[in-house]
């Protein structure tokens, strides 16, 4: 494959090539420069050789290009695509994109017969569907790459299914959960992402070949067979809307900038929970830093990365949006900067993705600093409120501002709740058996929770083997 990153060649090989006899002389410099995209969507040549070449069989199968035409098109393409793909290719900016680099080299390969490829199209709907295309594709790298991380969070979760430690809300210690049970619940998040991107997949999938540049074309084509031979589900019904939609792409930015939101939550609790005042898990050498000073630092910075990139994502969102609020139908030249937006996201996406599934895999949990930290802030207060509920017969809200004496006088005590006399519980309601503390443990806690959706560590295994069925 090309270098992405290799100079392009900005000699322009004649002052109208493209243009024809409308202009009588060439671009400023600062015009050509600002008016290039082909050091950003040279990423599609695939993506544009793979319709050149479909639509080209398609114009010979409708007789508007003859068989032997055809014939030099394609092998002529096939050339053009080796020669990127080793890195022979020159690209020009004065030729401003790939549509316009490839079709001149084919020019060079086979001569005038080069021409007759953009019959009945327009840079206008070519770059619409190599964009599609190449989103398709992106899409669905990016699906298998969310399978890893949920494989890894199933996996941490089957490990750790009984592991108890401290649910938090408010960031303050409310009930004992399970890690394992906490690690399923970034699956679910995971799997709705994994929704989300399917069904901008389905949208993507809608060819705009043979739309031409905006009002379609005169000549006998058919788009329901280049539709077919690029792998789309149909043809776009609108010619207008063919080349003028970007909104599959915003679709994208908007689900990926909720799954970068839901890998900044994972990242923030990670760069939680290895740390000192937590302890809850130990991250890998791999996905760890030092420090240039401190010798005994080892830094989460790959979480905080991952936490930190969600911002790019977001903003290439904004980008897009603001781009497109503007724009009447059909193509103006803003639309070049729909590109780099969703690059710039689908790589952020990927290596954060990669990263986190890495941290996931290596992640090491640790148990006893788990339970220890479940032995403060009164988790098993809501079982006692629960349990004077059914024992006693309270109503809940009676139950509430019994137990939250309780907890008031434990407080000060400096004890936990199971810690305080029978006499004590009595003293704040009479009918206070000694059964009550059977319910004060975490353990007691957690495994009690069974209901669907619980955090029993029965209610994980099967969570865990379900969700299994349902994403891997």
């Amino acid at each position: 494959m090309a270098n992405p990153s290799a100079a392009v060649d900005s000699a322009s090989p004649s002052a109208n090539s493209m243009w024809g006899g409308r202009f009588a002389v060439g671009p400023d410099e600062a015009m050509e420069r600002i008016n290039a995209s082909i050091d950003f969507d040279r990423r599609f040549y695939r993506e544009d050789i793979a319709a050149s070449r479909a639509h080209a069989a398609m114009l010979v199968a409708q007789g508007i290009v003859s068989v032997g035409d055809g014939d030099a098109i394609r092998r002529g393409l096939e050339q053009v695509l080796q020669e990127i793909e080793s890195g022979d290719f020159a690209f020009s900016a004065a030729l401003e994109d790939i549509h316009m680099n490839v079709e001149a080299r084919l020019a060079e390969l086979i001569g005038a017969a080069a021409g007759r490829l953009h019959t009945a199209r327009s840079r206008n709907d070519q770059v619409a569907t190599d964009f599609r295309l190449w989103l398709r594709g992106a899409l669905d790298a990016l699906d298998g790459q969310l399978r890893d991380l949920q494989a890894a969070l199933i996996g941490q979760a089957e490990a750790e299914a009984a592991t108890v430690m401290p649910g938090y809300t408010h960031l303050q210690a409310a009930q004992p959960v399970t890690f394992g049970h906490h690690m399923l619940a970034y699956v679910e998040m995971l799997g709705r992402d994994r929704g989300r991107l399917s069904d901008c997949r389905a949208r993507v999938n809608e060819s705009p070949l043979g739309a031409a540049a905006l009002a379609g074309t005169s000549f006998p084509i058919d788009r329901q067979a280049t539709a077919a031979a690029l792998g789309f589900d149909r043809p776009l019904a609108n010619s207008l809307d063919a080349v003028s939609a970007r909104d599959f792409a915003i679709e994208f930015l908007a689900a990926g900038s909720i799954l970068a939101v839901h890998l900044s939550r994972l990242a923030e609790e990670l760069v939680l929970w290895c740390s000192q005042g937590f302890a809850f898990v130990t991250l890998s050498d791999a996905f760890t830093t030092g420090s240039s000073i401190m010798p005994q630092k080892k830094n989460p910075d790959a979480a905080e990365l991952v936490r930190g990139k969600a911002g790019r994502v977001i903003g290439a969102l904004t980008t897009l949006l603001v781009v497109m609020k503007g724009l009447p139908m059909t193509y103006g030249k803003d639309m070049q900067e729909d590109k780099e937006p969703v690059f710039e996201a689908v790589d952020t996406l990927s290596l954060c993705l990669l990263a986190m599934t890495g941290m996931l895999r290596d992640l090491k949990a640790d148990p006893a600093a788990m339970a220890k930290a479940c032995g403060s802030g009164f988790l098993t207060a809501t079982d006692l409120a629960d349990w004077l509920v059914r024992a006693v017969g309270m109503p809940f809200r009676e139950a509430h501002h019994v137990t939250g004496r309780l907890v008031k006088l434990a407080e000060e005590k400096k004890v936990g709740l199971a810690d305080l006399s029978l006499a004590e519980m009595q003293a704040a309601d009479g009918r206070i058996t000694d059964d009550v503390f059977s319910v004060l443990t975490v353990e007691r806690a957690v495994a009690s929770r069974m209901s669907f959706g619980g955090t029993a560590p029965e209610r994980v295994r099967e969570a865990a083997t379900l969700a299994r069925e349902r994403f891997l």
